[in-house]
């Protein structure tokens, strides 16, 4: 039973408390290490976790946050814990007054409004690829990716697994797909040990499909089936996950699928909400045969179970939702099929 998270602070502390298996980790991490692209709705409490691990490990090392802009002065707020430095990854020459650091997270991406400005989103997800890349070649870097660069598979099946050949839908995916392929090259013509970090729906409460579908159920919105079936981890696991992955970087780069390791329904979880919230869900369209699932057996197997269920998730979103909790009103449109976001 976790308790329910119904403010800011809680949610905060929540998603940045380090585990035990954080802290042992943590312990072993050699120098400082670095995020590009933190100021996602990630990155300012991925930044906070690992700092908070490496202080309770009695260690020194740096955490330092790269931002285009902290325009709401986030890390500001963090300077205690985490340095922040400002770039634009998308000149050469913001590398220039990078720090080095022996360990790097690339977080850099753009996904929403995508197809707004294609070539905008081409030269994010894949350009910066190759200048990080070449930048921070003797380091370990864990690359975000997403599930978006697997097809759409059975939904009887257990997901896409990291060896499921790659058959991205839209410009987003397959600009992610390049990102990939370009961490992929250098991995092997630098051998920097590199690790693919292909996450999929990770829930903050103020964002994430459970949100989507707890608001659709509140106002009467239609719900669309066709996307019949979801896969979502707790943000403070993928937090968790990607600092313990540094264990599994290697030359040519590896893959890990960083989800949970159910499939949730989305009628299931939105008659849950209705009951809860004493409304009837609105559906429309019927459960197609495929969806987009991800298979994260392997990063079960290699970095034990999430420690936050999925079930627990949908109580902690009905619980925050209620209380009048935040939202970031950053719908994931987890129901597109076309790729376009």
């Amino acid at each position: 039973m976790i308790d329910a998270i119904l403010t800011d602070n809680a949610l905060e502390e929540r998603l940045t408390a380090p585990s035990e298996q954080d802290v042992a980790f943590a312990s072993r991490l050699e120098g400082d290490l670095i995020i590009l692209g933190a100021g996602g709705k990630m990155g300012p409490s991925l930044a906070q976790r690992i700092s908070r691990a490496i202080q309770r490990a009695g260690l020194k090392h740096r955490v330092i946050a790269v931002v285009r802009k902290d325009t709401n002065g986030v890390f500001l707020r963090l300077s205690d814990r985490v340095e922040v430095v400002e770039a634009d990854l998308l000149d050469p020459k913001g590398f220039d007054n990078l720090p080095d650091a022996p360990n790097v997270v690339f977080m850099v991406g753009r996904k929403f409004g995508s197809v707004a400005d294609l070539p905008l989103t081409w030269a994010t997800n894949s350009w910066i690829a190759g200048l990080a890349a070449q930048r921070f070649r003797h380091s370990r870097i864990v690359m975000f990716s997403t599930g978006n660069v697997y097809p759409f598979v059975s939904i009887d099946g257990p997901g896409a697994n990291e060896r499921t050949p790659v058959a991205p839908t839209g410009e987003y995916a397959q600009s992610v797909l390049a990102r990939e392929r370009i961490f992929e090259y250098f991995s092997t013509t630098n051998r920097t040990p590199i690790l693919l970090f292909r996450l999929n729906y990770a829930i903050d409460l103020r964002y994430g499909v459970l949100l989507d579908i707890c608001e659709k159920v509140s106002s009467g919105e239609p719900i669309d089936l066709t996307t019949g079936f979801v896969n979502i981890i707790w943000q403070g696991d993928a937090n968790s996950y990607c600092l313990r992955s540094f264990a599994l970087c290697d030359s040519p780069a590896g893959i890990l699928n960083v989800t949970g390791p159910k499939k949730l329904s989305v009628r299931d979880v939105a008659e849950r909400f209705g009951h809860r919230l004493g409304k009837r869900p609105n559906f429309v369209g019927t459960e197609a045969e495929t969806a987009l699932l991800s298979d994260a057996s392997r990063c079960t197997q290699l970095l034990g179970p999430p420690g936050t269920s999925e079930e627990q998730l949908i109580e902690m979103t009905i619980d925050w939702y209620s209380a009048g909790g935040t939202t970031l009103g950053k719908p994931t449109r987890f129901e597109r099929r076309d790729g376009n976001f």
